[in-house]
């Protein structure tokens, strides 16, 4: 079923992208050549979303434990990562309305890569259309604990009440407080698991596992995860607004086939 409108779009997805070492190797292609077909994969579907004006979506880049890679590769990632933050398709994004924001500990980057990040940030935030969000060596249980360290300063400095502490204190103080969580998880490259991604945000994420490849995940693509997306009826924690329907039956309408 495809959308019939925007309204059932998911309005933030979310996708871990993976699988660009096998399909280097199956090609027997050096991993770095992966990486750059993952980087024109991102490009493609940050132009599906701006097509579809859906309004948020946040990609995994770099995770805080794809540090212990083998150093040639993250060296190689790193490179990839400041050849494409010059690149003329940045300026297109611009052109497009399109905001990007980068989330995570930049602190181990380097001071170039940090400038570039600061500058694609400053070209592009009054930009009002869709939000691109790039999680660069970014980590939930990092985003939890520095939202915790974040309170508990304000705390001992008492701009904030400890006994006031809760979930929605704490959410503000995460990497995408400023954003909704996301609807949608897209993960390619056939594992299904969250690897440390998003843990505090995806409580009510709807999660969309594929075979494919993340070099090889196209606008196509992208739109039969969208078109199963929209066949399921989310109801974050409340009943089913189908009473005909069996738990079974709900626990199954949706799932990959």
């Amino acid at each position: 079923m495809t959308p019939d409108s925007e309204s059932e779009f998911p309005q933030h997805i979310a996708i871990i992208m993976d699988g660009n070492n096998r399909w280097a190797q199956g090609r027997n292609l050096a991993p770095k050549s992966g990486h750059r077909h993952g980087a024109e994969a991102a490009l493609e579907v940050a132009n599906s979303c701006v097509s579809r004006n859906i309004p948020y979506l946040t990609l995994f880049a770099f995770s805080s434990e794809n540090w212990v890679r083998p150093i040639k590769e993250v060296r190689g990632l790193m490179a990839l990562f400041l050849s494409v933050l010059k690149r003329k398709e940045i300026n297109q994004l611009h052109e497009k309305n399109v905001r990007l924001k980068f989330i995570g500990n930049r602190s181990g980057f380097s001071e170039k890569l940090q400038s570039n990040m600061a500058d694609v940030e400053k070209l592009t935030q009054a930009n009002t259309g869709t939000t691109i969000i790039i999680a660069a060596d970014y980590g939930g249980r990092w985003d939890i604990a520095n939202a915790a360290k974040l309170i508990a300063e304000k705390v001992v400095s008492k701009e904030l009440d400890g006994s006031k502490i809760d979930g929605e204190m704490l959410h503000r103080f995460t990497s995408l407080s400023e954003f909704p969580d996301p609807d949608l998880c897209i993960r390619t490259g056939g594992e299904r698991r969250i690897s440390n991604f998003l843990l505090w945000q995806f409580a009510y994420t709807e999660f969309y596992f594929t075979e494919c490849y993340w070099p090889d995940f196209n606008d196509e693509q992208f739109q039969l995860a969208l078109d199963n997306y929209s066949s399921r009826q989310r109801r974050f924690g409340g009943h089913n607004q189908d009473e005909g329907n069996s738990s079974d039956e709900l626990v199954s309408k949706g799932n990959d086939k």
